[in-house]
């Protein structure tokens, strides 16, 4: 059998891959999807001699009749049910170790995740400084947004009116006068 700290990470493994995608999750049971999900990114599934068929019937062949999720234990069932079937040719025991050892410290991977598009059409729609008309005036000359300046009218409070070139100097002239 693997070590205790091997077995720590595999339950550490088990936990991150349980969590993975779902914000209530607790961490102690691991749902289909996240078990499909750990076998395609620890590389247990290999296409020729487990595919996702066979990690889907081992699941279900683990898991209790009425659950939609496995315990660490009915996973730990279920990593020596695909074992020798993945590692054909090796002992149980090797098979085992050998298949401990592609899930440890292992965590989920977002291969394939959607990324940002980098097209010529998209730079010169979001290139704030092309931008025209009462858009022009929601952002500053570096292309970063002003916030509720640039959304809002924000009336100033100086007893002047808006486009007057003089503000301020009124005690100056009243004083000159006198």
């Amino acid at each position: 059998m693997a070590e205790s700290t091997d077995m720590e990470q595999l339950l550490m493994s088990f936990k991150k891959f349980a969590i993975h995608g779902d914000t209530k999750a607790t961490g102690k049971e691991l749902n289909g999807k996240n078990w499909a999900k750990l076998c395609k990114d620890c590389r247990i599934t290999d296409g020729k001699n487990v595919t996702a068929t066979d990690v889907d019937i081992v699941f279900s062949k683990v898991k209790q009749k009425t659950s939609r999720v496995v315990t660490y234990e009915e996973f730990q069932k279920a990593l020596e049910d695909l074992a020798p079937k993945r590692f054909k040719g090796q002992s149980k025991e090797e098979a085992l170790e050998s298949i401990y050892k592609l899930v440890e410290g292992r965590e989920p991977t977002n291969v394939g995740v959607t990324k940002m598009a980098k097209a010529k059409a998209v730079d010169r729609l979001t290139d704030a400084s092309r931008y025209t008309g009462s858009h022009k005036e929601r952002f500053d000359e570096s292309g970063r947004g002003k916030g509720r300046e640039g959304r809002e009218e924000i009336v100033e409070k100086t007893g002047y009116v808006g486009a007057y070139k003089n503000a301020g100097t009124y005690n100056d002239k009243m004083k000159t006068e006198k």
